[in-house]
């Protein structure tokens, strides 16, 4: 019964794992991924679900969360699908639109109702239905076409007849394109807080004068979203523009709606100067570490054996990430045939990147070695993150060294295994051979997913985590027979 219920944690904590892959907007392959979850553990997938649109940031595992939810036989999945879709942006319903036509060749009869309401609600509201059609035209003219839902009057004036009310922010977009005083149009757009990417489709000509006003109305994640498009028009070589954005990038740390994942992508999409990107890595580190912090005693073991410059990479990423939200100690060492002690002063990239300076890729491979040294050295620990190919050549190895370190403590270690390179699944292999808890992360190149790792690593233990995805409570509609 206990082996039973082993192998049941592992599936689902393998579902959890999955996770962490970062798709870059590939619905087809993120659903194949999904089905599977749903088929093997549909109670824990809705839970799951449910947990991912609050912790999560991926927008693709969101969307085809909402897909599953909404087309699947268990009337409380629906029923949350529901619910959730009507917190999605325009274009992240039109996507599921888009999909769910595409694979199962039909929307769900549920689903239109949900998307109903969705657009009735913004309707209702004509600030908020000009917004939304402003920013997702397109998306809110697919979902009325598509559905055959009928647009309320201002909805079919603004979105199909082109024809908006004189009230409308549509119709404020029509009189900016008509007015030529820079000072004007900063002054319409400051009033309105016109979006960016619109204003500036509007206008034939972009001044500074117009820029202060378009930078003023964006948000934080606005200006992180626009950054390569204000670089292009001059923003970053004005000193007093410069001084804006950064402005808008130090509100960015305290903003809740910034999404971590999004400030590595702006900064490596702009190409920008190193102070911004410094501010930008900043950003990143500040929201990762908004995620929770780590209670548990940890050691980052890192592979510098030959070929592994991706493990050093990754090693100085994941220290920077993690030391700063260390409520207890962290011990980092590099290993090749020997352990090497790491030591940053401070918690900043650029900090473990010094700390790194010396630390060259060579050598032959004992994961083992680095476990030895804690061990001599009486360095508690209860989570190991091990980076490494896995490519183990030399003993010490370091399933071996783990189960004498465990004897010697008399505790359960936790570990997170992280294969870079081209891993040969050696050490994952003996690990579960001593029926050792570990958990994986292929690092594919995408260093904007390693914040994704630190769930893992801030709850008690991956059990306690399991408990709060499944203590997650499935929404309902205050109304469940409710129909549109």
């Amino acid at each position: 019964m206990t082996q039973m219920r082993d192998q049941e944690r592992d599936l689902r904590l393998e579902i959890l794992n999955s996770l962490l892959v970062t798709p870059h907007r590939d619905l087809e392959l993120v659903s194949a991924l999904h089905n599977e979850m749903l088929d093997k553990d549909p109670i824990f997938y809705g839970h799951l679900a449910v947990w991912y649109m609050v912790q999560g940031e991926v927008r693709d595992h969101k969307e085809v969360f909402c897909v599953n939810l909404l087309t699947s036989p268990l009337d409380e999945h629906r029923e949350a699908g529901f619910i959730l879709l009507q917190k999605l942006a325009p274009y992240q319903v039109s996507r599921i639109i888009k999909f769910m036509k595409g694979a199962y060749g039909k929307v769900p009869r549920s689903t239109r109702t949900a998307v109903t309401q969705y657009l009735r609600k913004r309707e209702s509201n004509d600030a908020f239905f000009d917004r939304a059609a402003l920013r997702g035209r397109k998306a809110m003219k697919h979902l009325y076409a598509a559905l055959h839902i009928k647009p309320s009057s201002r909805a079919q004036a603004i979105l199909f007849e082109k024809e908006p009310p004189e009230d409308s922010l549509a119709y404020t977009v029509k009189c900016l394109a008509k007015i030529e005083n820079p000072k004007e149009q900063a002054e319409l757009i400051f009033e309105k807080a016109l979006p960016y990417t619109i204003a500036v489709g509007a206008v034939q000509k972009v001044t500074p004068t117009l820029l202060v006003a378009l930078i003023d109305a964006m948000t934080p994640q606005e200006v992180i979203n626009n950054l390569k498009s204000l670089k292009n028009r001059g923003a970053m070589d004005n000193k007093g523009l410069k001084r804006l954005i950064n402005s808008k990038l130090e509100e960015a740390k305290k903003d809740r709606r910034v999404a971590t994942f999004k400030t590595g992508v702006a900064a490596k999409a702009a190409g920008v100067d190193a102070e911004t990107a410094a501010q930008l890595a900043d950003i990143a580190d500040q929201k990762a570490k908004d995620k929770g912090r780590i209670t548990r005693p940890t050691a980052l073991l890192i592979d510098k054996s030959g070929s592994m410059e991706v493990a050093l990479e990754v090693g100085k990423r994941l220290g920077a990430l993690i030391s700063g939200i260390m409520d207890a100690e962290l011990f980092a060492y590099a290993f090749d045939a020997m352990p090497y002690p790491i030591k940053a002063k401070g918690d900043s990239l650029a900090a473990w990147e010094k700390a790194f300076a010396y630390i060259k890729a060579s050598g032959v491979t004992s994961a083992g070695s680095p476990i030895k040294a804690m061990n001599m050295r009486k360095q508690r620990v209860e989570q190991i993150i091990l980076i490494t190919d896995e490519q183990e050549n030399t003993s010490p190895y370091f399933a071996d060294e783990l189960e004498k370190y465990k004897k010697k403590f008399m505790t359960d270690v936790n570990v997170l295994l992280v294969k870079v390179g081209q891993p040969s699944g050696y050490t994952e292999r003996k690990l579960l051979e001593q029926h050792q808890q570990v958990d994986t992360f292929t690092f594919e190149g995408d260093y904007y997913a390693l914040p994704n790792l630190i769930p893992m690593l801030t709850r008690p233990s991956r059990l306690e985590l399991l408990m709060e995805i499944m203590m997650t409570p499935l929404p309902e509609r205050q109304h469940p027979g409710f129909h549109s």
